[in-house]
């Protein structure tokens, strides 16, 4: 393993390479996707038709490519905030602009089924990490493009979808209200379930928070879109259909990119939908 110095502060290494994802200048494009699994970066670009690795360290594996035409980055964060929030911010560094989580999800409402997505408009701050960057009371919202172009890219392609609040639990046992080891239980986490789905909260999963409370503070843009692979209500567990929260941030990213081109010809700066239509 090489040596290297750098300052501790914000610590870069040799080339300018990023010290958790390593990646350098020129490596990242403006619209990345964020998938939690290291190995959902490689179907994601399986998608695009142009496409190249770009590093591979710890949790995060990176691509880079080319959508539709429009370039776009993946990288994984691995599960949970903190190393979310060590991706987001070097993913910002190097120019990522417009962040998109494509993942899996449980939801916690009878009438969503395994095989629907997901796409998240916010999220309650349960995940561990927000709460070190802003007071609690700051909402974790997701930018309303990008949640637009995911209702789009649902629309297009057919999947039914919901769209509403989540819930990031910064663990995915008792952080979700799962017993622990040798059934281990809390009374604050036993009813956290029945709590959030009386609260009209559709889902758990453990990104989409950190992700829109650091894009919103960094004045990013950021969205999520989830396969729903469990129903806590029902207690059913059924893995399949990532490909569609895939296929669905691939083409938001498109559609983003040609809602962005439209505004800067007419020199606005936000999207509305006769932008499009007249």
């Amino acid at each position: 393993m090489s040596t290297w110095k750098s300052q501790a502060t914000k610590p870069v290494m040799d080339e300018g390479l990023q010290y958790h994802i390593r990646c350098k200048e020129g490596d990242i494009a403006k619209y990345v996707l964020l998938p939690g699994d290291p190995e959902r970066v490689d179907t994601i670009a399986e998608e695009w038709e142009e496409s190249r690795k770009v590093a591979n360290y710890r949790e995060h594996r990176t691509f880079t490519g080319k959508t539709g035409g429009v370039e776009i980055s993946a990288c994984s964060t691995g599960a949970g905030g903190g190393s979310t929030a060590s991706a987001f911010e070097e993913l910002a560094t190097l120019g990522g602009d417009t962040f998109i989580r494509v993942g899996t999800t449980a939801a916690i409402q009878e009438h969503i089924s395994p095989g629907d997505l997901i796409i998240s408009s916010a999220a309650v701050r349960h995940d561990g990490t927000s709460s070190y960057y802003v007071d609690d009371l700051y909402p974790a919202s997701a930018h309303y493009e990008v949640t637009s172009a995911l209702v789009e890219a649902a629309e297009q392609l057919g999947y039914t979808y919901h769209v509403g609040i989540s819930c990031s639990a910064a663990s995915w046992y008792c952080g979700q209200g799962r017993p622990g080891f040798k059934d281990y239980k809390q009374t604050f986490f036993e009813n956290k379930v029945k709590d959030l789905n009386r609260a009209g909260v559709l889902n758990f999963e453990m990104e989409a928070a950190t992700i829109f409370t650091l894009a919103n503070l960094y004045n990013l843009r950021a969205g999520s879109v989830c396969t729903v692979v469990a129903n806590r209500i029902r207690d059913e567990f059924t893995y399949g259909g990532v490909e569609k929260s895939i296929r669905v941030g691939n083409l938001a990213t498109q559609i983003l990119a040609e809602w962005d081109e439209v505004k800067k010809k007419r020199k606005k700066n936000y999207w509305f939908p006769s932008m499009v239509t007249k």
